[in-house]
């Protein structure tokens, strides 16, 4: 499909007007959200059947936190700045279509992988696709709603992240959990039964099928995007007089973020809670598994979807406030988060070591709402200190330091002390010298002691738990980036609330 210039919508003069009805705006907002969501599906999917694929192919916690963070963060990374600059020149909604039907595709494939390198090409190819799906929505949302509304729409947006999580437990887990012949039965229905002997698939294969049921759907979202959404003109909700100027290369975004310490304050913060979020993410259905026996689809169901859910209420809740105290203290947006980073801290890591139940779902819930209170902030600052000629640029560099620090780090960082404090509980039992961490990963312990299959399975799950209450401190440092991010806000603002 060729990309042509966005020139059908037309370049209407700065009108400081939201663009189109009412109704149609809030269409485009919930598709885009939609968009947003499917992209988070896809992405913490593999984070849902975490541990059936850690048993399937042998991998230690640092093996799959190089699976779920560096690869997909750098092609993320680096393809999200060029996708971003031809959205800056191009048509936005048909380079995002063009991206959601590559990211679900690729999504798909993973259900197929055949090796460790095989899921590993196709996350890659998912992060390729993903790399065009928020840059683009930014700008479009920009055009569509003046700079007094855009904090609350950006905030209803980033809950695309929240709900992502939600809806991936929500059908992932369930899905991942069908019996062998479930899903044999689902392939005998459309005529390729044998599918899972010709691609030697073994047994407890729900996790593949989970990748290939939810990947598919969104080749018919990008279609529906494509054929319903329309290109607004650029810079038509920006402020009467604002400078109109259609096309920024990077260099030219990079000089004009130069002079806004806020945009590097905000993006360091934001990437340090990405951190901690995809660290979390890709590890907690893992630790609640090998510390309480809780399986994949159990956790998904009990604890992943309440979760999501009511992190998304924290993002929403996080772009109301902003837009209700920003009145009376314009650096609100960038306060606020900071405030919630420092909430969730013993929130988080009180939770991790209660039993399961009511109380631990309530506090686990509390710390979640305060974490991602922050997302609309991310989004706010950073598209509204450029001025609307270098917004999908402005947010792809944004998602450049996010994605390498955030999702790059995030999970190999918990992975590698996962297995750093498994060895170390190890060593402590007084076992360093006849059990190792390859032997207590192991599917079939029958051979050891009593003693030591213990000694195995406390710290198989201790030393994850631990992995991820050590990375819950790396909120401190994002809490003290946002706080110097609302020192310098009001001047670098360029959005200015009409």
């Amino acid at each position: 499909m060729a990309v042509a210039p966005a020139t059908s919508a037309g370049d209407a003069p700065a009108g400081g007007q939201n663009y189109g009805s009412r109704g149609y705006r809030g269409y485009v907002l919930l598709s885009l959200t939609l968009v947003y969501t499917l992209n988070f599906i896809d992405r913490n999917l593999l984070g849902v059947v975490a541990q059936p694929i850690i048993a399937e192919f042998g991998l230690t916690d640092t093996e799959y936190g190089f699976l779920n963070g560096p690869p997909f963060a750098l092609f993320y990374a680096l393809m999200g700045i060029p996708i971003a600059i031809a959205a800056d020149r191009y048509n936005r909604v048909v380079i995002m279509a063009l991206c959601i039907a590559i990211w679900s595709l690729m999504t798909a494939l993973c259900g197929f992988a055949s090796s460790f390198v095989f899921l590993l090409i196709a996350r890659i190819g998912v992060a390729i696709g993903e790399a065009g799906g928020t840059p683009p929505s930014n700008s479009i949302l920009a055009d569509y709603f003046k700079p007094k509304s855009r904090a609350n729409a950006l905030g209803i947006f980033a809950m695309g992240v929240t709900l992502g999580g939600a809806l991936a437990n929500a059908f992932g887990g369930p899905i991942a959990g069908l019996t062998d012949e479930t899903v044999v039965g689902f392939f005998n229905s459309i005529g390729i039964g044998d599918i899972h002997e010709q691609l030697g698939w073994g047994e407890n294969f729900g996790w593949r099928f989970a990748f290939i049921a939810l990947g598919l759907p969104g080749i018919i979202v990008a279609l529906i995007l494509l054929f319903t959404v329309k290109e607004p003109p650029r810079g038509y909700s920006d402020p009467p007089g604002a400078q109109r100027v259609q096309k920024a290369s990077i260099t030219e975004t990079l000089k004009e973020l130069g002079s806004k310490p806020t945009f590097w304050t905000m993006s360091l913060g934001a990437a340090l809670v990405a951190l901690v979020g995809y660290g979390l993410f890709g590890f907690q259905a893992p630790m609640m598994q090998r510390l309480h026996g809780m399986s994949p689809g159990t956790f998904a169901l009990q604890y992943g979807v309440p979760l999501s859910l009511v992190s998304a209420v924290g993002t929403f809740a996080g772009g109301y406030l902003a837009e209700q105290l920003s009145p009376r203290s314009p650096a609100a947006v960038a306060w606020l988060p900071a405030v919630g980073l420092g909430l969730a801290i013993p929130l988080y890591i009180w939770s991790f070591y209660l039993e399961p139940g009511t109380l631990q779902l309530i506090v686990w819930g509390a710390g979640a709402a305060a974490h991602y209170s922050y997302l609309g902030a991310q989004y706010t600052i950073g598209q509204g200190v450029v001025s609307q000629r270098s917004r999908a640029s402005a947010i792809a560099i944004l998602l450049f330091i996010i994605a390498l620090i955030g999702n790059g780090l995030g999970p190999q960082i918990v992975g590698i002390l996962s297995d750093m404090f498994m060895k170390m509980q190890i060593d402590a039992a007084g076992m360093g010298d006849v059990l190792t961490t390859t032997i207590c990963r192991g599917r079939d312990l029958s051979a050891l002691t009593e003693a030591q299959q213990a000694v195995c399975v406390t710290a198989y799950g201790e030393g994850l738990r631990q992995s991820m209450a050590a990375t819950i401190l790396f909120f401190i440092p994002a809490a003290a980036f946002y706080l110097l991010a609302a020192l310098t806000l009001k001047k670098d603002m360029v959005a200015k609330p009409v």
